[in-house]
């Protein structure tokens, strides 16, 4: 076995710089499909809605479990991903888990502790609970979290959830993110168009993460766009 730490220290935080977010504010610009691409955007095939997924894919909130054969000083568990999809383990630091299978997930650990530590590790990852029900309501609402998904839930409804939209929101800025073929891809939309009529209120899918409010929150949505990468879509000026 190859030489390795005798004591473990506390989980490193990672601290984010408050004028690195000022910076975000001022840099970032926003390039989402609106309108009616909005909707080609997120939108999903039939067939894909009403199928069963044969593969979960882990993502940010989820809790898994760590088991390291014959090593329980690095086995963990409970452990609650965090918004971007990581989590922490003894020796390793930061691991990438979103979009991993649990499967997946414990190859990737394998491989980390064999670089510097094990001799032929042996690692499972088990699946304790998920978030593939769940709604995230974000930005210019009264209560934005984590919501149940129910079937028919809409982007009315949903921010209805989160106590609608604050006196200074933007509602014709109101961003849905969705993961459709394993990309994340998003879209803006004009909640009061919708509120009216004139445009229609899009359909929510579990997973999907909504953002009121995109202009006056470029500074901690810096945070969102980390838990939910898009390439393409915002440009740095």
């Amino acid at each position: 076995m190859k030489k390795r730490l005798a004591r473990f220290g506390p989980k490193a935080a990672i601290a984010i710089p408050v004028g690195a977010l000022a910076a975000c504010q001022a840099t970032l610009q926003p390039d989402v499909p609106a309108g009616a691409d909005a909707y080609t955007a997120i939108s999903v095939a039939p067939e894909e809605s009403d199928a069963v997924a044969p593969r979960y894919a882990l993502r940010g909130g989820d809790v898994v479990s760590v088991a390291v054969f014959q090593e329980p000083e690095l086995s963990r568990d409970s452990i609650v991903l965090d918004a971007a999809g990581n989590l922490n383990l003894p020796l390793l630091g930061e691991i990438r888990a979103r979009g991993l299978t649990t499967s997946e997930l414990a190859r990737s650990i394998e491989s980390a502790y064999a670089a510097q530590y094990l001799r032929d590790p042996r690692v499972a990852v088990y699946l304790d609970a998920s978030i593939k029900d769940a709604v995230t309501i974000e930005g210019q609402v009264e209560l934005p979290g984590m919501y149940d998904y129910r079937d028919g839930l809409t982007l009315l409804s949903a921010v209805a959830l989160a106590r609608s939209p604050t006196r200074t929101a933007k509602l014709d800025e109101v961003v849905v993110f969705r993961e459709v073929d394993g990309q994340r891809q998003g879209g803006v939309f004009d909640l009061m168009a919708i509120r009216e009529g004139r445009m229609p209120d899009p359909a929510l899918r579990p997973g999907d993460v909504i953002v009121v409010g995109y202009s006056s929150l470029q500074g901690t949505y810096r945070d969102i766009l980390q838990a939910a990468p898009i390439l393409g879509i915002f440009t740095r000026f």
